[in-house]
């Protein structure tokens, strides 16, 4: 069906003709025409599907047929996305489709400058999205009213409950008027999606381009069982296309549990000559943001994620995806498979399966109803791993590294020990903690992380660079975050 059949307006064709967009999706065949006519909706499909276009046309088209003002410090059309990458395609997208229409479209996610955000929101706009934890801090502080809204939309609504929105999204709906159109869309159909939709959508139509929690059946589905010590190995191998199912690997994205080991797999794959880079919540929102445009145009073929960093990851042909970790909620498995087999094209999932991650595997296989084809391990995978460099201690050959013995400080005259400063941070990676990233925070959202020394508790004692003074503690220079000797 075309998209003009679907009764879309001409400056909306005229947007997706330059687009090349001539066919709908069968999620966009069912929901446009729904959104058209005003009615609330409650989608289920996964990524991939087209589910962005499937409401923003239909979104844009009443939103100009209105020809509402934009009140001030408001928006009439809200998405809300759980975090910032999404946030980031969908606004992209908003732009694209409504670019013959006049409509304003702004995008306010943690990570970025709070005044900058209130600055583009001071005369109001036609479309925000926003990730919940900035647009409640954007509320508390008075920059925008929520009243004149006129369309609602919860973009991976599962992913929001999954990461503890709910409480700001809670506190951000009591401040939209009651007469509204919300659409709530979800990759899975649990029951708190169930609950969520009878809280805030009234007598929704419901579109379903496939069942609930299924994966991508064009994604052929492979795991190895292997110990986690020689994981690394096995990765090195699948990058080098040494291994089976790696034919025509081409962008490759590998999935972790934590943050810190998407770092350890960067490092350890730099060792070997393998390019890539990590995207996580402990990553600036500018390294973000160069990560995932150096992974789209080729110039790194391998991105290590995480489950929430990935979740806003829509890149076109990525081949493969590798699950170095398998997730502990079977969900995230479909949604880690669903970035590849994208916009009609098939796709590969590898998954490396330690002893301890059984459980895990049987619970993705159960939700999924799909069984994995078991890969073993290559003939010479021992001889590969012997072929590794081992990384060896600093000093002479063959020396046995003997533990650190513990430093003992002396207490200098007037001066005061480091354990009585407090305890130390443990951030030896030079990294401040991304308190504004993916998971909430207060608000349960990815808000900026406060300056230091603003808020609650004492200002840390600040060490300066060059000699102390003759009788005092370390870079006494006037500050006075350091106590002088009396002599």
């Amino acid at each position: 069906m075309s998209f003009e059949q679907l009764g879309l307006s001409q400056p909306i064709l005229q947007a997706l003709d330059q687009k090349n967009y001539t066919v709908a999706t069968p999620i966009q065949q069912q929901a446009i025409p729904l959104v058209l006519q005003g009615r609330d909706l409650l989608g289920i499909a996964q990524t991939g599907t087209g589910k962005t276009a499937a409401f923003m046309l239909p979104s844009i088209d009443r939103l100009r047929e209105a020809g509402n003002q934009t009140p001030f410090k408001s928006c009439r059309m809200l998405v809300l996305a759980p975090t910032r990458e999404l946030a980031g395609q969908i606004a992209k997208s908003a732009e694209d489709y409504g670019g013959f229409t006049g409509l304003r479209v702004s995008v306010v996610v943690g990570g970025t400058s709070v005044g900058k955000d209130r600055n583009k929101l001071h005369r109001g706009t036609d479309i925000l999205v926003a990730t919940p934890g900035r647009l409640l801090d954007l509320v508390d502080q008075k920059a925008i009213r929520l009243d004149g809204i006129e369309i609602l939309v919860l973009d991976e609504a599962d992913q929001m409950l999954d990461l503890g929105f709910i409480h700001a999204l809670r506190k951000l709906v009591a401040l939209m008027p009651k007469e509204r159109q919300t659409l709530l869309f979800s990759a899975t159909m649990p029951s708190s999606i169930k609950d969520l939709s009878k809280q805030y959508l009234n007598n929704p139509a419901q579109v379903s381009v496939a069942p609930a929690a299924t994966t991508a059946e064009r994604v052929k589905q492979f795991v190895t069982l292997v110990s986690q010590s020689e994981k690394q190995a096995l990765l090195e191998l699948m990058l080098k296309k040494r291994y089976p199912q790696t034919e025509g690997m081409e962008r490759v994205l590998v999935f972790t549990r934590t943050k810190h080991g998407a770092d350890r797999v960067v490092k350890k794959l730099a060792q070997a000559g393998i390019q890539s880079d990590a995207i996580h919540g402990n990553k600036s929102q500018p390294q973000r943001e160069r990560a995932l445009a150096n992974f789209k145009s080729g110039r790194v073929p391998v991105l290590i994620a995480t489950d929430i960093a990935a979740r806003g990851i829509d890149v076109t042909g990525v081949s493969h995806v590798i699950n170095y970790e398998l997730p502990n909620v079977a969900e995230q498995y479909v949604h880690r498979i669903g970035r590849t087999a994208r916009a009609g094209a098939d796709g590969i999932a590898l998954t490396l399966c330690a002893e301890d991650e059984r459980a895990y595997l049987r619970d993705i296989q159960k939700l999924t109803g799909v069984t994995c084809e078991r890969l073993p391990l290559p003939e010479n995978f021992r001889a590969f791993i012997d072929e590794l460099p081992i990384t060896r201690p600093k000093g002479n050959p063959g020396q046995v590294q003997q533990p650190r013995a513990k430093k003992v400080h002396a207490k200098p005259l007037g001066g005061e020990r480091r354990g009585d400063r407090g305890p130390r941070q443990d951030n030896r990676s030079g990294e401040r903690p991304a308190h504004q990233g993916d998971r909430p925070a207060q608000h349960g959202g990815d808000r900026a992380a406060k300056p230091a020394g603003a808020g609650g508790g004492q200002n840390k004692r600040r060490r300066f660079g060059g000699k102390s003074p003759a009788g005092g503690g370390s870079g006494g220079n006037g500050g006075g975050f350091q106590r002088r000797s009396r002599g």
